[in-house]
Order: C-alpha cells, then sequence, then structure tokens
C-alpha cells in the first residue's frame, strides 16, 4: 500500500488532572490519554482518510504495547515503532478551578530517560518513506541525539526522493534537557523543511515576527507558513498567496490536539487537491479554512485522537458554518 505521509516523533501517555486546583502531589484521579503530536497527526490522517505511517519507539511496558496496539486498531501503519528498554513517557497535566492547564512534569525526572528519546536510525524501516510525499515531524525529538539523528536521516531521504518535509514546531522547553540549544537544533534542519506550522507565541519566540510572510522571507526554501492563534485562526502565506482564516465558533469541551488535527486536515486537503493547487489564492484559502474546521471540532470532544472527526463531519460543519 502506498503511504503519502509519513509522520515521525513521540508518542505517549497524557495524564491529566480530574482534581482540578490541587498539587500533584495530592492528586490521586487522573485521565490518561494517547498523545504526541506525530501520532496525533498520523490517527488524524486516517480518520480523514489518508494512508499513513507512524515512526517512533515506546517502551518495553504496558503503555508501549498498549500505544502500539491503538495505532494498529486506528489503521495507522505501525511497523516503524521500535521497542527500547526506557519507560513509554507520561506527561503530566494540572488544570486550576477555571480550567488552565500546566506542565507538571514527567513520571521520571529526566526528559531523556524515556524510549521515545532512543529512536534508532540503525533500526528505521526506510521502505516506509518509499512513496512518501509528506514526511511530518515535531521537533522534540531533536532535543535528543539519537532521535535527532534519526529523524534527520528521515528528512534527507525524503528530500532527496523530491518529498517534502511539514514541520510543526511544537516548542515544548520541558523536553529539552539543554533548552538553550533548542533554536540552533531547530534552524539546522530547517533548510529541509517546505512547510512550516507554529503558534503566534513560537513565531515570536524563534523568528521575532508572526508575520507568516516574513518568516517564509527569511526561509525562501519555505513553500508555506502556518501561524495559528487557537480560537482566533490562522494566518497563513502558502506559495506566494497571503491571509488570513477567522476560527470557528465551537462549545469547547478540550483543546488538547487541536493543532495536531489542524495539521492533519491541512495534508490531507494538500494529498487530496496537489501541491500546486496552493497557487490558486481560493483554493490555499479553502484548504487552510478545511483545517481550522477540522482543529475546531477536534475541541468539540475529550481526547486528542478520540475527538478527531470524519470527514463526512467536516463537510457537515464547514456547510453549516459556510460565510451567509
Amino acid at each position: 500500500m502506498s503511504l503519502p505521509v509519513v509522520c515521525i516523533g513521540e508518542i505517549l501517555v497524557d495524564c491529566f488532572s480530574k482534581q482540578p486546583g490541587r498539587p500533584r502531589s495530592t492528586v490521586t484521579r487522573w485521565l490518561q490519554l494517547p498523545g504526541g503530536a506525530p501520532a496525533n497527526v498520523a490517527c488524524g490522517l486516517v480518520k480523514l482518510g489518508i494512508p499513513t505511517a507512524f515512526v517512533g519507539a515506546v517502551g518495553t511496558d504496558r503503555w508501549g504495547t498498549a500505544l502500539t496496539h491503538l495505532m494498529q486498531d486506528m489503521g495507522v501503519e505501525h511497523r516503524g515503532i521500535q521497542t527500547h528498554p526506557f519507560p513509554t513517557r507520561e506527561v503530566y497535566v494540572l488544570s486550576d478551578i477555571r480550567g488552565e492547564r500546566t506542565f507538571a512534569g514527567f513520571s521520571q525526572p529526566q526528559p531523556d530517560g524515556f524510549a521515545d528519546a532512543y529512536l534508532d536510525a540503525n533500526q528505521l524501516d526506510l521502505t516506509l518513506l518509499t512513496d512518501c510525499r509528506y514526511l511530518v515531524m515535531g521537533t522534540l525529538g531533536l532535543a535528543y541525539p539519537e532521535t535527532g539523528h534519526a529523524i534527520e536521516r528521515c528528512l534527507q531521504q525524503v528530500v532527496a526522493a523530491q518529498g517534502r518535509v511539514f514541520m510543526d514546531l511544537n516548542w515544548r522547553p520541558m523536553f529539552w534537557p539543554h533548552p538553550t540549544a533548542a533554536p540552533d537544533r531547530i534552524r539546522a534542519v530547517m533548510p529541509l523543511v517546505s512547510f512550516l506550522k507554529l503558534t503566534t507565541e513560537e513565531a515570536e519566540w524563534l523568528f521575532e515576527t508572526t508575520n507568516p510572510e516574513t518568516i517564509a522571507q527569511q526561509n525562501p526554501h519555505l513553500l508555506g507558513v502556518l501561524v495559528t492563534a487557537g480560537a482566533a485562526g490562522c494566518r497563513y502565506w502558502l506559495r506566494g498567496h497571503g491571509g488570513t482564516v477567522s476560527g470557528f465558533r465551537v462549545d469547547v469541551e478540550d483543546t488538547t490536539g487541536a493543532g495536531d488535527a489542524f495539521v492533519a486536515g491541512f495534508l490531507n486537503q494538500l494529498c487530496k487537491q496537489g501541491i500546486g493547487s496552493l497557487q490558486q489564492r481560493t483554493v490555499a484559502h479553502q484548504i487552510v479554512t478545511y483545517a481550522c474546521a477540522v482543529g475546531a471540532l477536534t475541541t468539540t470532544r475529550i481526547g486528542a485522537i478520540a475527538a478527531q472527526p470524519t470527514p463526512q463531519e467536516v463537510e457537515a460543519f464547514l456547510y453549516l458554518n459556510a460565510p451567509a
């Protein structure tokens, strides 16, 4: 089976406190859900009808087995998942009485003590990349030498075969043993990237601007820049066309994974309509609108993966929310 998209990076367990306002040491009830941005994107793409593979690493523990089975059950090609003798990463997230969430650490103190930090380049199944049109990556794997090397090897192979790389910046300093090293590591692989998605905060952090066209001018190899602002929507620059898509008004239940769903929606349309379609201003706008709709729908239910919509749900949502 041809796999037009391959997602590489972390797959993990998000542990959300079910007792708002409590410090981690006193929380006794947690909601444990599968997560990891590249894994979320892979599941979202498959649910939207795009064959997708996931490449990453899990531990030999029960969570590693469960996450591998989840990928299989979702229909994601999972033979690129490696197993290593480290625990699968668990991320703890607290919330206050208003629902605002904060990172509360990992299941062990060192960020490089988990299996996803040890993706082995020598164990990669490079046949997964044979027909890859888009390789999706975050930047968290670049924090760790072994995983970073494996990611770079995949990037180079895809680019050499005329494929494209989509990077979701996904800046999370707690994942980096040395956070100050992050900008240089990210910039080092940026010349291999064709499409860049980042939040307004991440744009300010790395490029000192939130203007997608300015970011593209700083990085002339980029074909597209997507700067998201949550409920406020997205500013974009795609093949010379700039624009803004306003956010959709929905009843928000859980924002986890909304950005990953946005990426899945964008790539779904890029696979279906072709990269050349971005040269048409109206089509570029429609593609970003579709991505925003997928992201918005994902916030209306709990769980980054469980909440992802079907194509029929997206089409119905866009029909009901079409401009008057």
